[in-house]
């Protein structure tokens, strides 16, 4: 049988008995980490990952299981070096690039890339159905100063003021130089929108908040391990020129897909779009999840999904165990049901 897609649990930072325990109890086949700030699994003092220390996680993982199916972001401070060009640069890079070869050689396929400098921002959390809470964007209290997540200001860039070309021609700098690194080792590398995907937060130019960037970035790059990491929730929250995200996320989907360059998704949804927008369950957003899932078949894509911001429900974790076991079983139920039906 053919590969499909496929739903998997992420953004967690350890491979702890809990959280793997959770991922077998879901019944879902893989995990990815999301390892931003840091994680006790990979201690980060030599500025890259160790080979042993990825080769135990890899196991860990497999002793459960379940497949180790990608690892999403380096710490900032491996590469805030390289993204704002400071004199630490080249060694940052190159130790990124002895980060790619260690994963390569444990056997970690795919490994997670932002380019956001002061990483995502959030203003105070709103409520939703039912009394939830969910994460939320209103422009006007970012630019007050008033955010929870993300750095308002950067050390490595203060008293200067960074363009959306800067750290683009930046962007092309460094993958030109991982890229290579990448195929050698056999992993992907999966850039991830900017969230909130505006042109500049905090002095900082952003790349990645409109499909279009996304398409310069390829084309100025082109390489079968340079992809996304989809997150249909960034692309939701995008502001769409004749204002209609549903189709305008349906679109990237489709154009992305059919290139093969969407390497896993996270699945996730707003209500809303920049400047103004909260997180909600899935089937109550932007976007038409049905149909989402169906484009995604249909262009052929086979690799994982994941949950990712999620609401927290009424007695749950700080980490939302509830909050991420209801969304998770609402992807499998509808990844289950086109696989099966189409």
């Amino acid at each position: 049988m053919s590969q499909q897609m496929r739903v998997a649990l992420g953004q967690y930072y350890s491979a702890t008995h809990e959280y793997l325990t959770f991922a077998q109890q879901l019944g879902v086949t893989g995990v990815q980490f999301n390892m931003i700030p840091k994680t006790p699994d990979l201690p980060d003092d030599t500025g890259y990952w160790q080979l042993d220390d990825l080769k135990r996680l890899k196991q860990k993982v497999n002793d459960y299981d379940l497949d180790l199916e990608a690892i999403e972001n380096v710490p900032h401070h491996f590469y805030r070096g390289a993204m704002l060009v400071t004199d630490q640069r080249d060694q940052q890079i190159e130790n990124y690039q002895r980060t790619v070869q260690n994963m390569g050689e444990a056997g970690i396929p795919i490994l997670g890339l932002n380019w956001m400098p002061n990483s995502v921002w959030r203003t105070p959390t709103k409520t939703g159905r039912g009394g939830v809470i969910v994460t939320a964007f209103e422009m006007e209290e970012a630019e007050a100063g008033n955010i929870v997540g993300g750095q308002l200001t950067v050390p490595e860039a203060e008293d200067r003021i960074y363009t959306e070309q800067e750290m683009f021609d930046n962007y092309v700098y460094f993958m030109e130089r991982v890229l290579p690194v990448a195929e050698e080792s056999r992993v992907k590398i999966a850039i991830h929108p900017d969230d909130p995907p505006v042109a500049s937060l905090g002095g900082i130019g952003r790349v990645f908040y409109k499909a279009e960037n996304f398409k310069k970035a390829l084309d100025a790059l082109p390489s079968p391990n340079h992809g996304l990491d989809f997150c249909m929730g960034c692309f939701s929250e995008m502001v769409y020129a004749d204002g209609d995200n549903n189709e305008g996320v349906l679109d990237a989907t489709r154009y992305f897909g059919e290139q093969g360059k969407i390497f896993y998704v996270h699945f996730r949804d707003v209500q809303g779009c920049v400047p103004s927008f909260q997180e909600c369950f899935p089937g109550e957003g932007n976007v038409d999840v049905v149909q989402a899932i169906k484009t995604l078949k249909a262009v052929g894509f086979t690799g994982f999904i994941i949950d990712d911001h999620v609401p927290q429900m009424i007695d749950d974790s700080d980490w939302r165990h509830r909050g991420h076991a209801y969304a998770t079983g609402y992807i499998m139920a509808l990844v289950k049901a086109v696989n099966e039906l189409t």
